[in-house]
């Protein structure tokens, strides 16, 4: 499997597309004006606290205030997983240190934490709690045994420190797990003394840029190279490198090239297409995807896609392709919360069972946690995929003003209906005038003058009135006025 990263260091924008075998697996996007916020730490303010939800909202200077549940409030001596009472844990006017777990979405604040975490090339920081975990991802059990016994030996003794040690970790020596433990050593102590003189809403923390998280958090191994199109935003991730990770630099290069690097294999034409609902299969079938602030759903069909053989075979056949290109598309759109997939209906409980493992399978290089049910009784796949940032859509996109987000609008013929009962409330209002104009979209004055010109004729009979039509070339189509003169 060959791995490749493109970046692309606009004026205001930096751009970073994750590559598999020449196919775009994840695209990234920050811009200036509104860098990311996940793993920023505050000086927050708790502003209210709400016993009946278990909740507190508290002040951290964001345009919304942020959500802060009982569960994610460290309690020394008390196990992670035990809520306790929140009126017991925090007071209204009470200052402390947060950490935004996941951005504001849609009219949501931001949701926080006060188990800090504090990551690095090889490990993660966990102030206040003293325990040493590896990466789950990390699976062979006698590299696991290796990295404990290794941590134990060099990470310092710190009291209410923790670690946990990063699938990046894999094959790690112990200078470089020292180093890093002496950086975030370093760094904790720092964020401690800006703290104390912070007020409240003040950032006291701010996670790296995403050049550099890419450096951090993506560079494996198994990553060939790493072009960029900027000398200066270069310079900075290989500063980055030269001090935490040496033996990476080296395939990080400039791109020089003539065509801008996101053409290169086609990458703006797949995050254009990750913006639309269709998707297409190789076979002759299709996905339809569709987001909504609830949920995100996933339609399989069979399309073109007839199969050779039963009905039942077509089906498994379309939906093992489906579970591969859902994995990528959940990835590529950065889609999370509630996930339901409505495959096609297979009768072989053996199809459904290799359908889960191919979507599992797939599933396994995403670094987002996702959780699998199994097949519902109504023949759908229920999942979870974390949620942290905004969507590729949202973060792009933003409501359509026509359809006001619902993905329709109306045809021209019911406008044209809307029309005709608007314009028998002008004469009942305006019975003096002896003329009204008709202002609408192309489309609708065409069907006025075509299929709808006879009810348009009896209008004008039953009203007394002349009824004048006039093109508006820049209204959508599902907006008109009618004026009286």
């Amino acid at each position: 499997m060959r791995e490749e990263i493109l970046i692309n260091a606009g004026l205001r924008e930096v751009r970073a597309a994750l590559m598999v075998d020449g196919i775009l697996q994840e695209f990234q996007i920050e811009r200036s004006a509104r860098r990311g916020l996940l793993g920023n730490i505050y000086k927050g303010k708790v502003m209210r606290v709400l016993p009946g939800m278990q909740a507190a909202f508290v002040e951290v200077g964001l345009s919304r205030t942020a959500f802060l549940h009982a569960s994610d409030i460290a309690v020394p001596g008390a196990p992670e997983d035990q809520t306790q009472d929140i009126s017991k844990l925090i007071r209204e006017g009470e200052t402390l240190m947060v950490q935004i777990i996941k951005e504001p979405l849609g009219d949501k604040g931001a949701r926080l934490t006060t188990f800090i975490t504090i990551p690095s090339r090889f490990l993660v920081l966990m102030p206040g709690r003293e325990v040493l975990g590896v990466s789950s991802r990390i699976e062979n059990d006698d590299e696991r045994e290796r990295l404990k016994e290794l941590a134990a030996e060099v990470l310092p003794e710190q009291e209410r420190l923790g670690y946990i040690l990063r699938t990046a970790a894999e094959g790690a020596d112990s200078a470089a797990l020292r180093a890093d433990a002496v950086f975030l050593g370093k760094l904790w102590a720092s964020v401690n003394e800006r703290a104390k003189s912070a007020k409240p809403g003040d950032l006291v923390h701010e996670d790296l840029p995403l050049a550099v998280r890419i450096v951090r958090d993506m560079l494996h191994p198994e990553v060939e190279r790493v072009r960029v199109d900027s000398e200066d935003c270069l310079k900075t991730m290989k500063e980055f490198a030269g001090q935490f990770m040496p033996d990476i630099e080296p395939v990080m290069e400039l791109y020089t090239g003539r065509r801008p690097i996101l053409d290169l294999y086609g990458i703006e034409d797949e995050v254009q297409k990750a913006l639309e609902r269709k998707v297409e299969l190789k076979s002759g079938g299709y996905l339809i995807i569709d987001q909504t602030e609830a949920m995100t759903t996933v339609d399989v069909n069979t399309g073109a896609f007839v199969g050779r053989s039963n009905p039942e075979e077509t089906a498994f056949r379309t939906n093992l392709e489906a579970a591969v290109a859902i994995a990528r598309q959940l990835r590529l759109r950065n889609l999370g919360g509630i996930i339901i997939l409505d495959f096609i209906d297979m009768a072989a409980e053996s199809h459904r069972d290799q359908v889960l493992a191919a979507l599992e399978k797939a599933l396994a290089d995403d670094y987002a946690t996702t959780q699998i049910a199994q097949v519902s009784p109504l023949g759908l796949v229920e999942m979870t995929r974390k949620r942290t940032r905004d969507s590729l859509e949202h973060l792009i996109c933003e409501p359509c003003p026509t359809c006001r987000a619902t993905g329709y609008i109306k045809t021209p013929e019911t406008v044209c209906y809307e029309i005709f009962r608007e314009i028998l409330r002008q004469h009942r209002q305006f019975a003096e005038v002896g003329e009204l104009v008709v202002l609408a979209q192309d489309n609708v004055v065409e069907m006025l003058l075509d299929e709808e010109a006879g009810a348009l004729a009896e209008l004008e009979e039953l009203t007394g009135k002349t009824i004048r039509l006039q093109a508006q070339a820049l209204n959508a189509q599902n907006e008109f006025d009618v004026v009286p003169v």
